[in-house]
């Protein structure tokens, strides 16, 4: 269970640290989300065609069906959450 381990940085290291090897597993999964799977669709691709639109075309709202305002609007609503 996850109560073995401490909190902080002594759970990287100290004498009760989670594994190296399960570590370095952590590391290299999040590298690999960030290089291959989560990438900015607005970099020149579709779909949004605006800065941090990580949907990769997998999943779709209705976002497309909006016309600008509604767009401008949600975009905003979802700044001051």
């Amino acid at each position: 269970s996850f109560d073995s381990f401490p909190n902080g940085l002594a759970a990287i290291n100290g004498p009760d640290a989670i594994p190296q090897a399960g570590l370095l597993q952590i590391v290299a999964f999040v590298g690999f989300l960030e290089l291959f799977v989560m990438k900015d669709s607005a970099n020149g691709a579709e779909p949004g065609d605006f800065p941090g639109d990580f949907r990769n075309g997998a999943l779709d709202f209705g976002w497309d069906t909006f016309d600008e305002e509604t767009k401008l609007s949600k975009r905003a609503i979802e700044l001051n959450n």
